[in-house]
């Protein structure tokens, strides 16, 4: 089946980035004149989706805003001789539609948010924290890993050993050059690592999930966490870990965050 539908969430608060975040939306960071998630919904379309929904919380109205049309800027730009300027105010061409999680309980409740907008289809997770850079669309890449296997595929990458704490990390068995059986997936494991591969913000996911993401109980926080449903359903279906190419930058880290405005800045010229 063609995967041609994506979950964006989008809702959290922001905190790594406070206390612009409390104004500011960080999807919507300035990059180039583009917002974050702009980028996020471009590697979306680019690799075959056609339907998004995004995810968001009552103060993030700006990213609504963001991909409707503004018709009063559009009337302004023509009636001042300033048409050539209509095309900047061009979005991806994809249909996106918005749904508002009333609390922040993590990101197993907001796929689950989704399930109407996916049904029972399999489909794509975007976190707008990771922008990847390289022509080669890393979403794309899990798409057709996905197609191969007909079973659920996790965006990984190689990560520095001191910092596998912060992230989802797999244990696995390596089926090829990049793909590997996820035997295993701990949350930010703070000693002793199964791996150094981390989850990296990408996934491609059999409609199964939210069965999973049903019977799990909330943690810590309150939170309902995607890495307790994928463990879960570990235990009866495989998934797999792709090593997706392309250099990635975590827009909620202040350095990840410069070293992307000055990538972008030297590719300006």
């Amino acid at each position: 089946m063609k995967i041609k539908k994506a979950i964006i969430p989008a809702a959290g608060y922001g905190t790594r980035s406070l206390p612009i975040t409390k104004v500011l939306p960080k999807e919507m960071f300035p990059i180039n004149g583009k917002p974050a998630i702009h980028y996020v919904v471009e590697e979306a379309v680019a690799s075959g989706i056609e339907e998004i929904l995004i995810v968001v919380s009552r103060n993030k109205n700006m990213i609504i805003d963001y991909f409707d049309r503004s018709l009063e800027l559009e009337a302004f730009l023509t009636e001042t001789n300033k048409k050539h300027l209509l095309e900047k105010l061009s979005v991806p061409k994809a249909h996106i539609q918005f749904v508002r999680q009333p609390y922040a309980r993590g990101l197993g409740n907001a796929l689950e948010m989704g399930m109407p907008f996916i049904n029972d289809e399999p489909f794509a997770v975007l976190l707008p924290d990771d922008l990847f850079f390289e022509k080669k669309q890393s979403l794309k890449q899990l798409i057709k890993a996905y197609e191969k296997k007909n079973s659920s595929v996790i965006g990984v990458q190689q990560v520095k050993q001191e910092l596998l704490k912060n992230y989802g990390v797999i244990k696995e068995k390596k089926v090829s050059a990049r793909l590997h059986e996820i035997v295993d997936i701990v949350e930010k494991p703070q000693s002793d690592p199964p791996s150094n591969l981390a989850v990296v913000g990408r996934y491609v996911l059999h409609p199964d999930i939210f069965t999973f993401l049903k019977k799990i109980k909330p943690g810590v926080g309150g939170e309902i966490q995607l890495t307790d449903a994928l463990k879960e359903m570990l235990k009866v279906r495989k998934c797999f870990g792709y090593e997706v190419t392309g250099e990635r930058y975590d827009i909620g880290s202040n350095k990840d965050y410069f070293e992307l405005l000055k990538k972008m800045y030297i590719a300006e010229g």
